[in-house]
């Protein structure tokens, strides 16, 4: 019988209240199981945190790191299910998508509706998280997240509504699978470098480059971003308009950042499509492009890859790579 770690954070799958008004984490991930743990599935199960994920932190990130590098030399556990709030839950994929090294599937879940409301979507959505975890093909794809029968890539998803179930999407590349009632079919597979084949590995804990992300709009200043590096950060992500384009006066400043040894990362406000070569001279200013990441899983990269490095050159083939 296939065996399944539940590793626990809380968000709105452990939510109690009355329709949209409810407090997340409430429940714990014994009481989330129940009835719910698909046939042929042997499940475990660790309550690693119990947050909104509004609230969730690195500090949390890295126990999760830890107690899968712990839990994975058991041959006796196939795979992780991690369920996670859904505010932050593509940003916590993406980062153990980059960074721990393992075969083994981890499949992030939630919901979009607490555990108490008239028809909760969190007992679906971890019933077939765990069928999927415990799928042979999930093995080798890196982190998976599955929510409202769709399969996706954690390179990839992203939280596209506020309170729509199917708020879970992939827009530049799709899902890669589906899952009904626990019956799992893929179509794909991720080609960037994620687990075994990244270059961006850890270990263990460690503290993460302070790195931030400067929004764009009509009229903005450079105030934002002069900000940001009065308070010491490493990298910026300039969330741009269009193909990540910014006015004068924000280009000044970022070019005067690049001379501070500050690296500069171009995404993009949009949502979907690449960020490549046009208006803004990356070659000249020595510029990041995020490609179809979008700004917050660019800040995950870009933390990660300045653990290794502050060479532009060298950050940018992180970007195409992985």
């Amino acid at each position: 019988m296939d065996k399944v770690m539940v590793l626990a954070t809380g968000g709105t799958i452990a939510g109690i209240g009355e329709g949209g008004a409810y407090t997340s984490g409430q429940v714990g991930v014994n009481d989330l199981l129940k009835g719910i743990v698909p046939k042929g599935v042997e499940i475990e199960s660790e309550q690693v945190a119990n947050v909104g994920s509004q609230d969730m932190d690195s500090d949390i990130w890295f126990k999760l790191l830890e107690r899968i590098y712990a839990l994975s030399a058991r041959e006796d556990i196939k795979g992780f299910v991690i369920t996670h709030g859904t505010d932050t839950m593509e940003e916590s994929a993406y980062f153990l998508h980059l960074s721990v090294q393992t075969h083994k599937p981890i499949v992030f879940t939630g919901a979009m509706r607490n555990s108490t409301s008239i028809s909760p979507d969190g007992p679906m959505n971890l019933h077939n998280a765990l069928a999927v975890c415990a799928h042979p093909e999930s093995a080798g794809l890196g982190v998976l997240v599955a929510m409202d029968e769709g399969i996706f890539s954690a390179r990839d998803v992203s939280k596209t509504h506020t309170s729509h179930l199917s708020a879970f999407k992939a827009l530049n590349t799709g899902a890669i699978g589906h899952v009904y009632y626990g019956q799992v079919h893929f179509h794909a597979k991720p080609i960037q470098k994620h687990t075994l084949q990244s270059q961006l590995v850890l270990k263990g804990p460690t503290p993460l480059p302070k790195v931030a992300v400067v929004y764009t709009y009509v009229g903005c200043g450079d105030f934002l971003l002069n900000a940001a590096l009065q308070a010491g950060v490493q990298g910026v992500v300039v969330a741009g308009m269009g193909n990540g384009n910014v006015n004068h006066t924000l280009l000044e400043v970022m070019a005067q950042a690049i001379k501070q040894g500050v690296v500069v990362v171009r995404s993009s406000r949009v949502g979907s499509g690449e960020v490549q070569l046009g208006e803004v001279d990356d070659m000249r200013h020595n510029f990041v492009r995020a490609g179809d990441l979008n700004p917050q899983k660019a800040r995950v990269l870009l933390q990660l890859a300045l653990l290794k490095t502050t060479n532009p050159q060298t950050i940018q083939e992180f970007f195409d790579t992985h």
